[in-house]
Protein backbone atom coordinates (compact mmCIF):
# COMPACT_ATOMS: atom_id res chain seq x y z
CA UNK A 1 0.00 0.00 0.00
CA UNK A 2 1.06 3.55 -0.68
CA UNK A 3 1.77 5.99 1.80
CA UNK A 4 0.40 8.74 -0.43
CA UNK A 5 -3.09 9.38 -0.98
CA UNK A 6 -2.58 7.76 -4.18
CA UNK A 7 -3.07 4.02 -4.28
CA UNK A 8 -5.79 4.57 -1.09
CA UNK A 9 -8.37 2.42 -2.76
CA UNK A 10 -7.33 -0.42 -1.15
CA UNK A 11 -7.86 0.74 1.94
CA UNK A 12 -11.60 0.63 1.34
CA UNK A 13 -12.72 -3.44 1.11
CA UNK A 14 -15.78 -5.16 0.35
CA UNK A 15 -16.23 -8.54 2.15
CA UNK A 16 -17.12 -11.39 -0.66
CA UNK A 17 -17.12 -14.70 1.40
CA UNK A 18 -19.54 -15.54 3.91
CA UNK A 19 -17.80 -16.36 7.65
CA UNK A 20 -15.08 -13.70 7.20
CA UNK A 21 -14.35 -12.66 10.33
CA UNK A 22 -12.20 -9.26 11.42
CA UNK A 23 -10.54 -7.75 14.50
CA UNK A 24 -12.66 -5.17 16.81
CA UNK A 25 -11.30 -3.28 19.24
CA UNK A 26 -13.29 -3.78 22.91
CA UNK A 27 -11.66 -1.90 25.78
CA UNK A 28 -8.58 -3.30 26.77
CA UNK A 29 -9.93 -6.78 24.57
CA UNK A 30 -10.55 -7.87 21.33
CA UNK A 31 -13.25 -9.21 19.85
CA UNK A 32 -13.04 -11.61 16.54
CA UNK A 33 -16.26 -11.45 15.06
CA UNK A 34 -17.87 -11.88 11.34
CA UNK A 35 -19.11 -9.66 8.95
CA UNK A 36 -22.23 -9.80 6.54
CA UNK A 37 -20.94 -10.51 2.59
CA UNK A 38 -20.96 -7.26 0.98
CA UNK A 39 -20.20 -5.11 4.03
CA UNK A 40 -17.59 -2.17 3.47
CA UNK A 41 -14.52 -1.89 5.51
CA UNK A 42 -12.45 0.81 5.73
CA UNK A 43 -8.77 0.79 6.86
CA UNK A 44 -6.08 3.38 7.69
CA UNK A 45 -3.47 4.67 6.24
CA UNK A 46 -0.31 3.09 7.03
CA UNK A 47 2.61 5.43 8.11
CA UNK A 48 3.70 8.20 6.15
CA UNK A 49 7.85 7.99 6.48
CA UNK A 50 9.06 10.01 9.47
CA UNK A 51 11.12 13.23 8.90
CA UNK A 52 15.21 11.77 8.76
CA UNK A 53 16.11 14.64 11.39
CA UNK A 54 13.45 15.94 13.82
CA UNK A 55 16.09 18.41 15.38
CA UNK A 56 17.01 19.86 12.00
CA UNK A 57 13.22 20.30 10.84
CA UNK A 58 12.76 22.18 14.16
CA UNK A 59 15.47 24.68 13.65
CA UNK A 60 14.70 25.06 10.19
CA UNK A 61 11.15 25.78 11.20
CA UNK A 62 11.60 28.15 13.82
CA UNK A 63 14.66 30.04 11.68
CA UNK A 64 12.38 30.19 8.35
CA UNK A 65 8.98 30.68 9.89
CA UNK A 66 5.54 30.95 7.94
CA UNK A 67 4.40 34.98 8.14
CA UNK A 68 6.78 35.80 10.99
CA UNK A 69 10.20 37.12 11.72
CA UNK A 70 12.82 34.20 12.87
CA UNK A 71 12.57 33.27 16.37
CA UNK A 72 16.06 34.46 17.25
CA UNK A 73 14.94 37.38 15.59
CA UNK A 74 12.33 38.38 18.11
CA UNK A 75 14.45 36.99 21.46
CA UNK A 76 16.09 39.85 23.39
CA UNK A 77 17.77 40.32 26.38
CA UNK A 78 15.38 41.25 29.30
CA UNK A 79 12.35 40.13 27.71
CA UNK A 80 9.60 37.78 29.55
CA UNK A 81 9.30 34.48 27.37
CA UNK A 82 6.67 31.81 28.36
CA UNK A 83 6.52 28.48 26.49
CA UNK A 84 3.05 26.87 26.76
CA UNK A 85 2.95 23.03 25.59
CA UNK A 86 0.19 20.21 24.94
CA UNK A 87 -0.18 18.20 27.98
CA UNK A 88 -0.76 14.28 28.54
CA UNK A 89 -3.72 14.18 26.36
CA UNK A 90 -1.99 14.12 23.56
CA UNK A 91 -0.58 12.21 21.31
CA UNK A 92 -2.60 8.85 22.18
CA UNK A 93 -0.99 6.43 22.65
CA UNK A 94 1.88 8.21 24.41
CA UNK A 95 5.45 8.45 23.42
CA UNK A 96 8.64 7.59 24.60
CA UNK A 97 10.25 10.73 25.84
CA UNK A 98 13.30 10.31 23.67
CA UNK A 99 10.34 10.27 20.65
CA UNK A 100 8.26 13.70 21.78
CA UNK A 101 8.24 16.15 19.28
CA UNK A 102 7.81 18.76 22.56
CA UNK A 103 11.26 17.67 24.19
CA UNK A 104 12.89 18.28 21.00
CA UNK A 105 11.38 21.97 20.36
CA UNK A 106 11.39 23.20 24.18
CA UNK A 107 15.33 21.86 24.32
CA UNK A 108 15.88 24.11 21.00
CA UNK A 109 13.67 26.71 22.05
CA UNK A 110 15.52 27.30 25.48
CA UNK A 111 18.69 26.77 23.90
CA UNK A 112 17.35 29.78 21.30
CA UNK A 113 16.81 32.20 24.29
CA UNK A 114 19.77 31.31 26.19
CA UNK A 115 21.73 32.69 22.99
CA UNK A 116 19.75 35.84 23.12
CA UNK A 117 20.19 36.60 26.63
CA UNK A 118 16.79 35.69 27.45
CA UNK A 119 16.97 34.63 31.31
CA UNK A 120 12.57 35.38 32.54
CA UNK A 121 11.25 32.11 30.76
CA UNK A 122 8.30 29.90 31.98
CA UNK A 123 6.87 27.03 30.70
CA UNK A 124 3.68 25.75 31.38
CA UNK A 125 1.41 22.63 30.42
CA UNK A 126 -1.71 23.80 29.03
CA UNK A 127 -4.09 22.10 30.65
CA UNK A 128 -7.17 24.24 30.39
CA UNK A 129 -9.96 21.94 32.74
CA UNK A 130 -7.80 18.74 32.65
CA UNK A 131 -6.52 17.29 35.19
CA UNK A 132 -2.93 18.33 36.47
CA UNK A 133 -0.06 16.55 35.20
CA UNK A 134 2.17 14.71 37.75
CA UNK A 135 5.44 15.49 37.65
CA UNK A 136 6.93 12.19 36.40
CA UNK A 137 3.76 12.98 33.61
CA UNK A 138 5.63 16.45 33.31
CA UNK A 139 9.43 14.98 33.12
CA UNK A 140 7.61 12.19 30.59
CA UNK A 141 7.16 14.80 27.95
CA UNK A 142 9.78 17.39 27.96
CA UNK A 143 12.66 15.41 28.98
CA UNK A 144 14.95 15.56 32.13
CA UNK A 145 17.07 18.38 30.73
CA UNK A 146 14.27 20.87 31.10
CA UNK A 147 12.47 19.45 33.70
CA UNK A 148 15.75 19.78 36.02
CA UNK A 149 16.57 23.17 34.90
CA UNK A 150 13.04 24.78 35.16
CA UNK A 151 10.85 22.52 37.59
CA UNK A 152 8.96 22.98 39.87
CA UNK A 153 9.23 27.23 40.07
CA UNK A 154 9.37 27.50 36.03
CA UNK A 155 8.06 24.61 34.70
CA UNK A 156 4.36 24.29 36.21
CA UNK A 157 0.42 23.04 35.25
CA UNK A 158 -1.66 26.50 34.43
CA UNK A 159 -4.15 26.70 36.86
CA UNK A 160 -7.40 27.72 35.52
CA UNK A 161 -9.30 28.13 39.17
CA UNK A 162 -6.26 30.76 40.35
CA UNK A 163 -7.90 33.27 40.73
CA UNK A 164 -4.80 35.80 40.62
CA UNK A 165 -3.42 33.81 37.85
CA UNK A 166 -5.60 34.48 35.00
CA UNK A 167 -6.45 37.57 33.50
CA UNK A 168 -9.69 39.18 31.33
CA UNK A 169 -7.93 40.40 28.64
CA UNK A 170 -12.05 41.51 26.62
CA UNK A 171 -14.77 39.86 25.22
CA UNK A 172 -15.39 39.47 21.31
CA UNK A 173 -17.80 41.29 19.07
CA UNK A 174 -20.05 38.45 19.65
CA UNK A 175 -19.97 39.08 23.73
CA UNK A 176 -17.64 35.82 24.43
CA UNK A 177 -15.35 36.83 27.48
CA UNK A 178 -11.97 35.85 26.75
CA UNK A 179 -9.59 35.30 29.77
CA UNK A 180 -6.08 33.64 29.41
CA UNK A 181 -3.32 32.47 32.32
CA UNK A 182 -1.49 36.34 33.08
CA UNK A 183 1.97 34.91 33.25
CA UNK A 184 0.70 34.14 29.50
CA UNK A 185 -0.78 37.83 29.34
CA UNK A 186 1.88 39.59 30.80
CA UNK A 187 5.06 38.04 28.64
CA UNK A 188 6.23 40.00 25.61
CA UNK A 189 6.13 36.73 24.06
CA UNK A 190 4.42 33.39 24.38
CA UNK A 191 5.60 30.30 22.47
CA UNK A 192 3.23 27.34 21.90
CA UNK A 193 4.11 24.05 21.39
CA UNK A 194 1.77 21.47 19.82
CA UNK A 195 0.98 18.14 18.86
CA UNK A 196 -1.47 17.64 16.17
CA UNK A 197 -3.09 14.21 16.26
CA UNK A 198 -6.68 15.34 15.01
CA UNK A 199 -7.44 18.20 13.07
CA UNK A 200 -9.82 19.63 16.13
CA UNK A 201 -6.65 20.53 17.83
CA UNK A 202 -4.21 23.45 17.16
CA UNK A 203 -4.32 26.75 15.81
CA UNK A 204 -6.37 29.09 17.91
CA UNK A 205 -8.24 25.87 20.07
CA UNK A 206 -4.38 25.65 21.71
CA UNK A 207 -4.45 28.75 23.37
CA UNK A 208 -8.53 29.28 24.05
CA UNK A 209 -8.44 25.90 25.09
CA UNK A 210 -5.69 25.36 26.85
CA UNK A 211 -4.70 28.68 28.54
CA UNK A 212 -7.82 29.81 29.70
CA UNK A 213 -10.05 29.44 32.08
CA UNK A 214 -14.26 28.28 32.47
CA UNK A 215 -15.73 31.49 31.71
CA UNK A 216 -14.47 31.25 28.27
CA UNK A 217 -14.72 27.67 27.62
CA UNK A 218 -18.15 27.71 28.29
CA UNK A 219 -18.74 29.90 25.49
CA UNK A 220 -17.22 27.32 23.18
CA UNK A 221 -18.19 24.09 24.80
CA UNK A 222 -21.56 24.06 25.12
CA UNK A 223 -24.97 22.58 23.98
CA UNK A 224 -25.46 25.33 21.21
CA UNK A 225 -22.30 25.85 19.70
CA UNK A 226 -20.92 21.78 19.80
CA UNK A 227 -24.77 21.26 18.18
CA UNK A 228 -24.07 23.19 15.51
CA UNK A 229 -20.86 21.48 14.09
CA UNK A 230 -21.34 20.05 11.06
CA UNK A 231 -17.77 18.06 12.17
CA UNK A 232 -15.76 18.81 14.56
CA UNK A 233 -12.91 17.23 12.63
CA UNK A 234 -13.32 19.60 9.33
CA UNK A 235 -12.27 23.20 10.83
CA UNK A 236 -14.04 25.23 7.76
CA UNK A 237 -17.60 23.68 8.65
CA UNK A 238 -17.13 23.82 12.61
CA UNK A 239 -19.02 26.59 14.78
CA UNK A 240 -16.35 25.38 17.32
CA UNK A 241 -13.78 26.80 15.52
CA UNK A 242 -15.81 29.77 14.13
CA UNK A 243 -16.34 30.97 18.01
CA UNK A 244 -12.15 29.95 19.05
CA UNK A 245 -11.11 32.21 16.11
CA UNK A 246 -13.40 35.00 17.02
CA UNK A 247 -11.34 34.63 20.21
CA UNK A 248 -7.97 34.19 18.87
CA UNK A 249 -8.47 37.96 17.31
CA UNK A 250 -8.69 39.38 21.09
CA UNK A 251 -5.59 37.41 22.40
CA UNK A 252 -4.15 39.20 19.12
CA UNK A 253 -4.59 42.05 20.06
CA UNK A 254 -2.85 41.74 23.37
CA UNK A 255 -0.28 38.59 23.35
CA UNK A 256 2.12 37.97 20.54
CA UNK A 257 2.52 34.36 20.21
CA UNK A 258 4.98 32.17 18.14
CA UNK A 259 3.22 28.79 17.21
CA UNK A 260 5.00 25.78 16.51
CA UNK A 261 2.90 22.64 15.28
CA UNK A 262 4.26 19.65 14.56
CA UNK A 263 2.26 15.93 12.83
CA UNK A 264 2.69 12.45 13.61
CA UNK A 265 2.40 9.65 11.30
CA UNK A 266 -0.19 6.26 11.92
CA UNK A 267 2.62 4.44 13.55
CA UNK A 268 0.23 3.81 16.61
CA UNK A 269 1.57 0.37 18.20
CA UNK A 270 4.87 -1.03 19.31
CA UNK A 271 5.89 -4.12 16.85
CA UNK A 272 4.19 -6.77 18.81
CA UNK A 273 0.99 -5.34 17.87
CA UNK A 274 1.92 -4.75 14.80
CA UNK A 275 -0.86 -6.68 13.14
CA UNK A 276 -3.46 -4.11 14.55
CA UNK A 277 -2.41 -1.73 11.71
CA UNK A 278 -2.97 -3.97 8.71
CA UNK A 279 -5.96 -5.47 7.23
CA UNK A 280 -6.33 -8.66 8.20
CA UNK A 281 -5.88 -10.30 4.31
CA UNK A 282 -2.54 -8.84 4.65
CA UNK A 283 -1.81 -10.84 7.77
CA UNK A 284 0.92 -13.20 7.94
CA UNK A 285 0.59 -16.49 9.83
CA UNK A 286 3.03 -15.00 12.62
CA UNK A 287 0.51 -12.32 12.22
CA UNK A 288 -2.35 -14.17 13.19
CA UNK A 289 -0.79 -16.40 15.73
CA UNK A 290 0.25 -13.22 17.29
CA UNK A 291 -3.73 -11.53 17.25
CA UNK A 292 -4.68 -14.86 18.43
CA UNK A 293 -2.61 -15.37 21.27
CA UNK A 294 -2.79 -11.78 22.41
CA UNK A 295 -6.60 -12.31 22.26
CA UNK A 296 -6.96 -15.18 24.74
CA UNK A 297 -4.12 -13.78 26.78
CA UNK A 298 -6.19 -10.80 27.37
CA UNK A 299 -9.71 -12.63 28.06
CA UNK A 300 -7.76 -14.84 30.72
CA UNK A 301 -6.54 -11.72 32.44
CA UNK A 302 -8.36 -9.87 35.82
CA UNK A 303 -9.01 -6.13 34.14
CA UNK A 304 -6.53 -4.48 36.43
CA UNK A 305 -3.69 -7.03 34.29
CA UNK A 306 -5.13 -6.14 31.15
CA UNK A 307 -5.37 -2.14 32.25
CA UNK A 308 -1.57 -2.32 32.93
CA UNK A 309 -0.25 -3.27 30.16
CA UNK A 310 -2.45 -0.94 27.94
CA UNK A 311 -1.63 1.71 29.84
CA UNK A 312 2.24 0.76 29.43
CA UNK A 313 2.04 1.19 26.08
CA UNK A 314 4.23 3.70 24.18
CA UNK A 315 3.74 4.84 20.62
CA UNK A 316 6.43 4.52 17.77
CA UNK A 317 5.11 7.77 15.86
CA UNK A 318 6.84 9.56 13.52
CA UNK A 319 7.47 13.16 13.42
CA UNK A 320 5.96 14.02 9.40
CA UNK A 321 6.17 18.11 9.60
CA UNK A 322 7.10 20.76 11.57
CA UNK A 323 6.06 24.39 10.95
CA UNK A 324 6.54 27.81 13.02
CA UNK A 325 5.38 31.12 12.91
CA UNK A 326 2.18 32.83 12.21
CA UNK A 327 -1.12 30.72 14.00
CA UNK A 328 -3.34 30.76 10.92
CA UNK A 329 -0.60 30.10 8.35
CA UNK A 330 1.21 27.73 10.57
CA UNK A 331 -2.15 25.61 11.11
CA UNK A 332 -3.35 25.83 7.88
CA UNK A 333 0.05 23.61 6.91
CA UNK A 334 -0.19 21.51 9.78
CA UNK A 335 -3.94 20.47 7.97
CA UNK A 336 -2.34 19.83 5.02
CA UNK A 337 0.28 17.39 6.55
CA UNK A 338 -2.51 16.11 8.78
CA UNK A 339 -4.69 14.99 6.08
CA UNK A 340 -2.00 13.32 3.49
CA UNK A 341 -1.43 11.12 6.60
CA UNK A 342 -4.99 10.39 7.70
CA UNK A 343 -8.02 10.77 4.81
CA UNK A 344 -9.48 7.92 3.41
CA UNK A 345 -11.55 9.03 -0.13
CA UNK A 346 -15.41 7.12 0.49
CA UNK A 347 -17.85 6.93 -1.67
CA UNK A 348 -21.17 7.14 -0.57
CA UNK A 349 -22.93 7.10 3.04
CA UNK A 350 -24.42 3.45 5.19
CA UNK A 351 -27.38 2.58 6.80
CA UNK A 352 -25.29 1.26 9.38
CA UNK A 353 -21.32 2.18 10.78
CA UNK A 354 -19.77 -0.04 13.27
CA UNK A 355 -16.31 0.52 14.85
CA UNK A 356 -14.63 -0.97 17.42
CA UNK A 357 -13.75 1.07 21.11
CA UNK A 358 -9.99 1.27 21.70
CA UNK A 359 -8.95 1.13 25.39
CA UNK A 360 -8.14 5.24 25.42
CA UNK A 361 -9.03 8.38 24.80
CA UNK A 362 -7.75 12.06 25.59
CA UNK A 363 -9.11 11.88 28.71
CA UNK A 364 -8.29 8.17 30.86
CA UNK A 365 -4.26 8.36 30.31
CA UNK A 366 -3.16 6.39 32.91
CA UNK A 367 -6.67 6.35 33.92
CA UNK A 368 -10.31 4.19 33.61
CA UNK A 369 -12.44 4.91 30.52
CA UNK A 370 -15.23 5.11 32.04
CA UNK A 371 -19.22 5.66 30.68
CA UNK A 372 -18.95 8.85 30.15
CA UNK A 373 -15.56 8.53 28.34
CA UNK A 374 -16.91 6.09 25.98
CA UNK A 375 -19.87 8.08 25.21
CA UNK A 376 -17.46 11.03 24.04
CA UNK A 377 -14.86 8.64 22.29
CA UNK A 378 -17.42 7.24 20.25
CA UNK A 379 -20.20 9.61 19.64
CA UNK A 380 -18.11 12.32 20.12
CA UNK A 381 -14.65 12.16 18.33
CA UNK A 382 -15.30 8.51 16.56
CA UNK A 383 -19.16 9.85 14.75
CA UNK A 384 -17.00 12.72 13.68
CA UNK A 385 -13.73 11.19 11.82
CA UNK A 386 -15.04 12.10 8.81
CA UNK A 387 -14.75 15.38 6.02
CA UNK A 388 -17.80 16.38 4.19
CA UNK A 389 -20.68 13.98 5.70
CA UNK A 390 -20.73 11.61 8.31
CA UNK A 391 -20.35 8.09 7.41
CA UNK A 392 -23.27 6.68 8.94
CA UNK A 393 -26.72 8.20 6.73
CA UNK A 394 -28.92 10.81 8.90
CA UNK A 395 -31.34 7.74 10.71
CA UNK A 396 -28.83 5.08 10.43
CA UNK A 397 -27.33 2.66 12.94
CA UNK A 398 -24.58 3.30 15.32
CA UNK A 399 -22.83 -0.38 16.61
CA UNK A 400 -20.15 0.01 19.41
CA UNK A 401 -17.65 -2.71 20.80
CA UNK A 402 -17.18 -2.06 24.49
CA UNK A 403 -17.99 -3.50 27.58
CA UNK A 404 -19.35 -0.11 28.90
CA UNK A 405 -18.02 -1.26 32.77
CA UNK A 406 -19.44 1.31 35.34
CA UNK A 407 -16.03 1.94 36.62
CA UNK A 408 -14.97 4.97 37.37
CA UNK A 409 -11.34 6.72 38.66
CA UNK A 410 -12.42 8.44 41.86
CA UNK A 411 -9.03 10.34 42.18
CA UNK A 412 -8.96 11.58 38.40
CA UNK A 413 -12.61 12.00 37.31
CA UNK A 414 -14.99 12.41 41.03
CA UNK A 415 -17.58 15.00 39.37
CA UNK A 416 -18.10 12.28 36.54
CA UNK A 417 -19.28 10.30 38.98
CA UNK A 418 -21.82 12.76 40.70
CA UNK A 419 -22.57 13.89 36.99
CA UNK A 420 -23.37 10.04 36.15
CA UNK A 421 -24.94 9.34 39.10
CA UNK A 422 -27.00 12.44 39.73
CA UNK A 423 -27.62 14.27 36.51
CA UNK A 424 -27.99 11.03 33.92
CA UNK A 425 -30.50 9.55 36.68
CA UNK A 426 -32.42 12.42 36.66
CA UNK A 427 -32.40 13.73 32.86
CA UNK A 428 -30.99 13.10 29.32
CA UNK A 429 -32.28 16.72 28.13
CA UNK A 430 -29.61 18.78 26.84
CA UNK A 431 -30.93 21.82 28.04
CA UNK A 432 -31.82 20.57 31.18
CA UNK A 433 -28.42 18.79 31.76
CA UNK A 434 -26.83 22.41 30.75
CA UNK A 435 -28.77 23.68 33.64
CA UNK A 436 -26.89 22.27 35.94
CA UNK A 437 -23.59 23.18 34.71
CA UNK A 438 -22.88 26.16 36.66
CA UNK A 439 -23.40 24.25 39.91
CA UNK A 440 -20.79 21.74 39.41
CA UNK A 441 -18.39 24.27 38.25
CA UNK A 442 -18.27 26.28 41.38
CA UNK A 443 -18.73 23.33 43.63
CA UNK A 444 -15.70 23.79 46.14
CA UNK A 445 -14.68 20.44 46.44
CA UNK A 446 -14.55 19.63 43.08
CA UNK A 447 -12.38 23.15 42.58
CA UNK A 448 -10.26 21.92 45.74
CA UNK A 449 -10.01 18.69 44.07
CA UNK A 450 -8.97 20.29 40.62
CA UNK A 451 -6.47 22.46 41.86
CA UNK A 452 -4.80 20.22 44.85
CA UNK A 453 -5.01 16.96 43.42
CA UNK A 454 -5.06 15.54 40.00
CA UNK A 455 -8.84 15.87 39.05
CA UNK A 456 -10.35 16.98 36.08
CA UNK A 457 -12.35 19.93 36.67
CA UNK A 458 -16.20 19.58 37.92
CA UNK A 459 -17.02 20.72 34.66
CA UNK A 460 -15.91 18.56 32.63
CA UNK A 461 -17.76 15.87 32.32
CA UNK A 462 -20.64 17.79 30.79
CA UNK A 463 -18.18 19.04 28.08
CA UNK A 464 -17.65 15.53 27.30
CA UNK A 465 -21.58 14.63 27.33
CA UNK A 466 -22.16 17.65 24.98
CA UNK A 467 -19.48 16.57 22.80
CA UNK A 468 -21.52 13.41 21.89
CA UNK A 469 -24.91 14.95 21.45
CA UNK A 470 -24.52 15.81 17.54
CA UNK A 471 -23.65 11.93 17.01
CA UNK A 472 -26.66 10.50 19.16
CA UNK A 473 -28.97 13.40 17.41
CA UNK A 474 -28.02 12.05 14.12
CA UNK A 475 -28.23 7.79 14.79
CA UNK A 476 -31.39 6.69 14.63
CA UNK A 477 -29.91 4.06 17.11
CA UNK A 478 -27.00 3.35 18.65
CA UNK A 479 -26.10 -0.36 20.04
CA UNK A 480 -23.06 -1.32 22.18
CA UNK A 481 -20.87 -4.60 21.93
CA UNK A 482 -21.38 -6.60 24.15
CA UNK A 483 -22.53 -3.35 26.81
CA UNK A 484 -23.36 -3.21 30.40
CA UNK A 485 -27.22 -2.91 30.14
CA UNK A 486 -28.11 -0.69 33.11
CA UNK A 487 -25.56 1.42 31.81
CA UNK A 488 -26.81 1.49 28.39
CA UNK A 489 -29.55 2.31 29.80
CA UNK A 490 -28.44 5.22 31.47
CA UNK A 491 -26.98 6.58 28.44
CA UNK A 492 -30.12 5.74 26.38
CA UNK A 493 -28.27 3.35 24.38
CA UNK A 494 -28.90 0.22 23.30
CA UNK A 495 -27.20 -3.57 23.85
CA UNK A 496 -26.41 -6.58 21.56
CA UNK A 497 -24.70 -9.76 22.57
CA UNK A 498 -22.72 -10.18 19.23
CA UNK A 499 -21.84 -7.77 15.84
CA UNK A 500 -24.66 -9.64 14.13
CA UNK A 501 -26.69 -9.60 16.69
CA UNK A 502 -26.56 -5.98 16.74
CA UNK A 503 -26.80 -5.57 13.13
CA UNK A 504 -30.33 -7.49 13.17
CA UNK A 505 -31.52 -5.32 15.62
CA UNK A 506 -30.19 -2.73 13.28
CA UNK A 507 -32.14 -3.70 10.78
CA UNK A 508 -35.81 -3.10 12.56
CA UNK A 509 -34.42 0.84 12.18
CA UNK A 510 -32.88 0.89 8.41
CA UNK A 511 -34.68 -2.15 6.90
CA UNK A 512 -34.22 -5.85 6.15
CA UNK A 513 -31.53 -5.09 3.18
CA UNK A 514 -28.73 -2.14 4.81
CA UNK A 515 -25.33 -1.16 3.30
CA UNK A 516 -22.89 -1.54 5.94
CA UNK A 517 -19.73 0.09 7.11
CA UNK A 518 -17.33 -1.07 9.35
CA UNK A 519 -14.96 2.06 10.29
CA UNK A 520 -12.00 0.00 11.21
CA UNK A 521 -9.45 1.99 13.70
CA UNK A 522 -7.25 2.99 15.38
CA UNK A 523 -4.75 4.20 14.20
CA UNK A 524 -6.71 7.47 13.70
CA UNK A 525 -7.86 8.82 10.27
CA UNK A 526 -10.43 10.37 8.60
CA UNK A 527 -13.24 9.30 6.20
CA UNK A 528 -13.81 11.79 3.32
CA UNK A 529 -16.88 11.06 2.21
CA UNK A 530 -18.65 12.03 -1.29
CA UNK A 531 -22.33 11.04 -2.84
Amino acid sequence: MSGGMEGREELVRFVEKPGRKFLFHCGEQFLWERLPVGTRVVYPPPPLPPLPDVEQAVEEAIEHPLEDDPLSAQLRPGMKVTIAFDDLSLPLPPVPTHRDPRKVILEKVVEKCAEKGVEDIHLIAALGVHRRMTPQEIRERVGDKIFQAFFPHRLYNHDAEDPQGNVLLGTTDQGEEVWLNRRVAESDLLIYVNINLSSMDGGHKSINTGLTTYRTLRHHHNVHTLMNCRSYMDPSNSHLHTVLERMGRVVAQHVKSFHIETTLNSATFPRLYGFLEKPEDFWSPKDAASFHGVRCSLDAMPFKMRWRIWQSQRAPYGVTSVQAGQVDAVHARTLENLFRQQVVPVKGQSDIVIAGTPYLCPYNVNSFLNPILVWVLMLGYGFNMYLGAPLVRRGGVLIYTHPLSPRFHREHHPSYIDFYEKVLTETRDPAAIERREEEFASHEGYRRQFREGYAYHGVHPFYMWYWGLYGAAWAGKVIFVPGHPEVAERLGVDTAPTVAEAIEKAKEVVGPSPSITYYHWPPIFLCQVTP
